[in-house]
């Protein structure tokens, strides 16, 4: 069994809102924080929307390195262990993904076989899986999330039971994918008919004919003007302040629809599963398309034999390295989440970084605008110690299946880092 933390916060997510929370709440800054806390203090991401190949190719993952990460759904972490590196610190402040993390780590150790994972986490409609959950994981669980999975909603079904229909299609992520189903067919458009396409000219031509003319309509323009309206997408205000600086009209329609243009039309299907549940609402079937990484055949023996090497931490990035020896972390994926914060809040994040950097260590992390989010925020002497590796960054966004980020970023600790120019 990994290596579990204890979850002292699992009954409330203060932890979270704290972090959110930078203005006043009577002004309209702060009200749209405290809405979007509201929302994100639930199951917001299933499916972590971050490409691991990505990443992975990023960070030059391999054996012996100690990894720093924030955990979302978990589906990146376990693609991490496919590279055996010595350590996983897994971080999050959102309960219910601290609970998913660890309920996705027991099924890789103690499922009976690949196919039993597979069908777990990757196929909708089994209902087997929660008597699989009973039978083999629970057991292995510890208590707090145990009793997370097994909590009993109005309808007396066990939240576990989601595993017997699509866990993707829950969370704040899923139910915004199914609003913008809804929408799309309010206006004609069946987005599920996108999954039918053989070929990337086949894949243009649905994008072109039936899903770019929709961010014309007014409805859609009015709706994405609003930031309260892509709280779906796990995107705070902040970041929707980023994304509408990027459009002349306050509207960030546009960027919305270069976005999903990358997603549909740039990959081929059958090897984008993050196209699958935006359009499909679901992973492809083996004759369909490919499986996430972590769930890939050549992957298992690799992931379920290196479980033990994660720690699943119920804080922030910053708390858990504070504890952590200097010189003791070689990578650090960071996600999204710098968008949120304060400078205050970055330069210590970042101090703590240059602490616990080991030699040659690296930084990844996205961003909704294209700019990196630390330049000119950063003091000058903790921006002297990092290189930013901006050719090797814009190569790999370009790469980035999921396609939702203006940005990725690549930084590598100044001692051992070399010119990519």
């Amino acid at each position: 069994m990994a290596d579990i933390v204890e979850d002292r916060g699992l009954q409330r997510n203060r932890k979270l809102k704290d972090a959110l929370l930078q203005h006043k709440a009577l002004s309209a800054h702060g009200f749209s924080e405290r809405l979007f806390g509201l929302l994100f203090s639930g199951l917001v991401y299933p499916q972590i929307w971050e490409d691991p190949a990505v990443d992975m190719d990023a960070m030059e993952l391999s054996e012996g390195h100690s990894i720093v990460t924030i955990g979302s759904g978990g589906c990146n972490m376990l693609a991490y262990l496919s590279r055996s590196p010595k350590q996983i610190d897994v971080v999050d402040l959102n309960r219910h993904h601290i609970a998913l993390n660890r309920l996705k780590l027991a099924a890789f150790k103690h499922l009976p076989s690949h196919a039993d994972v597979v069908r777990h986490l990757g196929v909708d409609g089994v209902k087997s899986n929660s008597r699989a959950f009973d039978a083999y994981i629970a057991p292995h669980l510890d208590e707090a999330t145990r009793t997370y999975w097994q909590k009993r909603s109005l309808t007396g079904r066990r939240r576990v039971e989601v595993f017997n229909r699509n866990i993707y299609r829950t969370g704040l992520l899923g139910r915004f994918i199914a609003i913008g189903h809804i929408v799309a067919r309010l206006h004609g458009v069946d987005l599920k008919q996108f999954a039918k396409t053989r070929s990337i000219r086949e894949q243009r031509q649905f994008f072109d004919t039936n899903i770019a003319p929709l961010f014309d309509r007014p409805l859609i323009r009015f709706i994405t003007s609003r930031k309260s309206s892509l709280f779906g997408l796990g995107i705070p205000p902040q970041q929707y302040d980023e994304l509408a600086s990027l459009a002349p009209n306050g509207s960030i329609a546009p960027v919305l629809r270069e976005r999903l243009e990358k997603l549909a039309c740039h990959f081929p299907l059958k090897d984008n599963y993050f196209a699958w549940q935006a359009f499909a609402r679901r992973y492809p079937r083996p004759e369909e398309g490919h499986l996430p990484t972590y769930l890939r055949t050549e992957n298992y023996k690799a992931i379920s034999r290196n479980t033990d090497r994660v720690a699943v931490h119920h804080e922030s990035v910053t708390v858990l390295l504070s504890r952590k020896p200097a010189g003791s972390v070689d990578r650090y994926v960071l996600l999204d989440a710098q968008d949120w914060m304060t400078d205050d809040q970055l330069n210590a994040l970042w101090s703590e970084i240059n602490r616990t950097a080991a030699s040659g260590a690296r930084v990844i992390f996205r961003t909704a605008a294209e700019k990196s989010v630390i330049e000119g925020r950063l003091s000058e002497s903790l921006r002297q110690e990092w290189t930013y590796l901006a050719q090797r960054s814009e190569e790999l966004n370009l790469q980035d299946r999921s396609a939702i980020y203006g940005g990725f970023h690549i930084y590598v600790k100044t001692d051992t880092a070399k010119a990519d120019e």
